[in-house]
């Protein structure tokens, strides 16, 4: 059963339908924490960071001749439609991501979502 929230019923699971946005950003190492409480400030409830490598033309590098790999802070946001365009200006502007080689920042839109329905009112 769906309702006109976007939130459909069945048992005891909640399943957000169409309501929801994934922010992924891709900072240097050290920046994940500046993400989050940016996220935060402007109406995301929290995050995700995975830890990862890039692999960009503007990754290569060298200590001594030896190639060093870029460590990066990968941070995944679902996040309500309404405030995507909020949420990724703040963390735009926090990281400076307007500048070349800070980083990349990108949304998607999301189908399905389940286990954070609770945080939507009015069930």
């Amino acid at each position: 059963m769906e309702n006109n929230e976007g939130i459909e019923k069945t048992g005891a699971q909640l399943v957000c339908i169409n309501n929801h946005d994934l922010i992924v950003t891709i900072v240097k190492k050290g920046k994940a924490e500046t993400v989050l409480k940016a996220s935060k400030a402007a109406g995301a409830e929290g995050g995700t960071v995975i830890y990862g490598r890039g692999a960009g033309i503007r990754e290569t590098s060298t200590i001594m001749g030896i190639p060093v790999e870029p460590e990066k802070e990968i941070i995944l946001t679902i996040i309500l439609k309404d405030l995507t365009s909020k949420v990724m200006n703040a963390i735009i502007e926090a990281v400076n991501l307007h500048k070349p080689g800070s980083g990349v920042i990108f949304a998607l839109e999301l189908k399905n979502v389940a286990g954070i329905c609770h945080l939507i009112e009015n069930i």
